[in-house]
This record gives structure tokens, sequence and C-alpha cells, in this order.
């Protein structure tokens, strides 16, 4: 196998290695392109550049393969935790029972918020957008948790990883009590991470909520699937952040931030908009369907398709078994869930979407999950912020442990206006 390519300019040819990942996936080095050449490679959208190496997750969108640390998704959705798997992205290996029972200490201890920064909720206006109150809280939270900005040694980033983790939890259930004018919630050291979260949003002081063992695993499934998902834009958002030397808090802030825009985080609100269009306006399956192929008609089929999958998203496998399985054992009939297997059905047999690859990918039914389980839709990116926590906690680390990090700096191809004369203002 060719370990080179040779790219040639003017007549000069220059040779590129050819670097090659545990998976076989192979990748043309272009990082001395510009000091040989002069020249930059242009990949609007980075459709085609890897940034970095990274040994945390595995994609292959062709075969519709997810891996976390070498893991199968679907093994950890079937067997593990959210917090297990945590520990598996943000430490490399899957924890054994003392490693597992330190971590959970460490997150018990944790969970708990300043009693000052109770005071920052107030400063918000009660209708703010959760994820507003989300970035600013994990900024402010380094204030409070960390005695020197940066973490200096592998037992502090213990601490801050199990205090962010815990902590981004219990902020945004606080921040729902905010919004609605309920009491805020205190944690319960007895309960795991998901009975936990549901716990402190739906407790109120005199009546404790009870989540059953089916609402639990379903919302722990829900965040082992988002944990991480390689280079996507709100984790390259923490890569980047991370190499100008950022501390741990502020990058997973950033990350937040670039979660929030409705075309990354936001896209399982979308589906749900849509089914609940289809239903209150009595539109059949068959006629979104067609509407959807129509590009004239401005109707589009969302939570089909990927930019990385061109099969199966396999987390969307897992989670349509999961929002059957919950509803079912809720005794709750959800047409919005009838819809969603209708246009489901409809649109794997048509041609259209089959020829074009488009698939069914995590946010066709995870907003259903969502729904069932109460949280409302505006906390719906809140939640999947909480579950990939842990994979921003763990590309800060790997940028953070690499000696040769450089401060990442994209360059660009320039096509503005040449050399311009500055004029007095009367000659404008």
């Amino acid at each position: 196998m060719e370990t080179t390519a040779t790219l040639t300019i003017d007549g000069v040819s220059h040779e590129l290695p050819i670097l090659t990942g545990t998976e076989g996936e192979r990748a043309i080095d272009i990082s001395h392109l510009r000091a040989e050449t002069g020249l930059v490679t242009l990949d609007d959208g980075y459709a085609n550049t890897g940034s970095c190496s990274s040994a945390i997750t595995f994609i292959d969108g062709e075969q519709g393969i997810l891996r976390y640390r070498g893991v199968p998704i679907e093994d950890l959705a079937a067997r593990s935790s959210f917090i297990e798997t945590a520990e598996l992205l943000i430490f490399g290996e899957l924890p054994d029972a003392a490693e597992r029972d330190e971590f959970r200490a460490l997150l018990t201890d944790s969970a708990a918020l300043h009693r000052d920064m109770r005071k920052h909720f107030d400063g918000f206006p009660v209708d703010a957008h959760p994820m507003a109150v989300l970035s600013a809280m994990i900024n402010a939270i380094q204030a409070y948790d960390l005695p020197e900005i940066h973490i200096t040694d592998e037992a502090g980033f213990r601490r801050a990883a199990a205090g962010l983790l815990s902590k981004t939890r219990t902020i945004a259930a606080a921040t729902y009590k905010s919004h609605v004018g309920q009491p805020i919630a205190y944690p319960r050291p007895d309960l795991a991470y998901a009975e936990n979260f549901l716990h402190m949003m739906f407790s109120v002081p005199y009546r404790d909520f009870e989540p059953t063992p089916e609402m639990a695993h379903a919302l722990n499934m829900f965040l082992v699937l988002h944990a991480d998902h390689e280079q996507n834009c709100s984790t390259s958002t923490v890569r980047m952040v991370a190499s100008g030397g950022a501390n741990l808090f502020t990058s997973v802030s950033a990350g937040v931030t670039a979660l929030w825009g409705p075309l990354h985080g936001g896209a399982n609100m979308a589906v749900l908009d849509m089914l609940e269009g289809i239903h209150d306006e009595g539109i059949p399956a068959q006629r979104y369907i067609s509407m959807a192929k129509d590009r004239s008609s401005g109707v589009r089929l969302m939570g089909f398709g990927h930019r990385v999958y061109r099969n199966f998203d396999p987390r969307a496998r897992v989670l349509k078994e999961a929002a059957y399985n919950l509803l079912e054992s809720m005794h709750v009939t959800d047409p919005l869930l009838d819809i969603a297997r209708e246009v489901e059905e409809l649109a794997l047999a048509d041609d259209y979407f089959r020829e074009r690859r488009l698939y069914p990918n995590v946010d066709f039914y995870s907003g259903i999950i969502l729904r069932a389980l109460g949280i409302p839709k505006d906390m719906f990116t809140v939640l999947f912020a909480i579950g990939r926590t842990p994979g921003w906690i763990a590309h800060w680390k790997e940028v953070h442990d690499n000696p040769a990090q450089r401060i990442q700096r994209p360059r660009q191809l320039y096509v503005g206006n040449p050399l311009t004369q500055w004029l007095p203002r009367d000659e404008r």
C-alpha cells in the first residue's frame, strides 16, 4: 500500500505522507503543504478535512458504525450506564469496580451547587433560554470549584470532570425550576444519574417525584447515545477553544453555545415540530412525503439524513425501540409516535429517499422519548448538552495532554477587494 501521495503543481511534484488509522482509514497529511508550496487547501465546512488525530470515537458513515473507545454503541446502550460510558470516554477504558465506586463518590460529593451560585439564577429573566443559562453557569462553576483556574494534576482533573458532569445536570434542572417558578430541588445521594435528574426536574417540596425504572432506562440510553460523536460542530469548538489554553469549564461552555444552533442541537425539536404540524393540520403521511420530495414546496423531512452517515444512524435503531418500550410501559398512546412510524415506513420504501441514502437519524426518535418523559421542548437541547458533556471533557483532555498541540488556526482563501486606496470623506 502506498505511503505517499504525489501532488504536482506547476510541473513540480510534491510527496505528501499517507497516514493510516486503527480501522484502516487513510488520510493525506498536508500539514507542510503551505511551507513547501505556498498553497493552502480549501474545504468549506471541513467536509473532507481531518482537524486532528483522536483516540476517542470511531464512525464509519458508510456502514453505520459508531464506537466509543472501540466499544460498539449498541453494546453500551444495552449493557452500560451513562456514567460508566462517561468514564470510558474520559479515561480511556471501562472502569473496574473500585474505579467506578470512586468516581461515583466524586459525582455525589460534587452534585450540589455552591449556595452563592443560586443568586445567578435570579439574574436571568424567567423566560431566558435554558441554553443561555447553562452556558453562563458552567463558566461560573470554575470560580467556585477550581482553587486555580487551570488543572495541574490527574487528581484535580478527576475532581473537575466529576464536578462538571454532576453540576451540569443540577444546573439544567435548576434552570427549569427557575423558569416555572418552583423551588430548586436538591440532588439525592441515593439516586443514580438519570433518576436524580428526573427527581430534580419534577419533585416539589410536598411531593417527591419517583421515576419508574423504564423512564430512568430511557433517559440513561438517550444520554449514552449522545455522549460523543467525533468532530461535530460543538466538539470541534471545544477542541479549538482548548487549543488556546482555555480551561475545561470555559471550553465546555463554548461547546454548549455551539450546540445551541438549530442545525446542530436543535434538530430533535425540529422533528417534533414537524410531527406536531402533520398531526394538527391533519396531513396524511403519504401526502407529506410527496411534499418533501417536491423542492418547490418548502417542506423538509426532518430527522432523515446525516452529514456523516450514508446508512442507518446506529443510534436511531436503538432509540426507535426505546421509544416504543417507554410508551408501552407508561401505557401512553402518542399519536406522534404513530405518525413517526408511518412516515419512516413510507420514506424507507420510497426510491427517492433510498437512492439519496436518506435514513432516520438519532433526532427522529429522541424528541418523542423526551416528550414522553415530560421534558419541555426548550429543554431538549439542554438534555443533549448533558449527554454530550463526557465527550467534550474527553476531547478537552486529549488536547490538553498532547505535548505537540498547537493553537488551532485555519487558513482561508481571501475573495474580497484588492488593494484599495483610502479616500477622504468628501471624496467618497
